[in-house]
């Protein structure tokens, strides 16, 4: 909500995107970071996971500074 994404922009770059990082089980199962784009070519990182063969998505932002350097790298510390 905080970055007006819309239910069809997060479809289309999870759709088209890539695993940018795999996360092992945290207690709700494996998980990991897809990056994609809009059709206008945003940026978007969607952390999923799967239940009952059914993917499910904990959080979807828009990447950047401070913790972003770019859509495919965090920034040193």
């Amino acid at each position: 909500m905080n970055d007006n994404l819309t239910l069809r922009e997060i479809e289309e770059a999870l759709i088209h995107g890539r695993v940018l990082e795999s996360y092992a089980d945290t207690g709700r199962g494996p998980s990991c970071m897809v990056v994609g784009f809009t059709s206008e070519g945003t940026p978007i990182h969607i952390v999923c996971g799967e239940r009952r063969n059914e993917v499910v998505i904990v959080t979807v932002y828009i990447p950047g500074p401070p913790k972003f350097s770019d859509p495919y790298r965090r920034r040193s510390r």
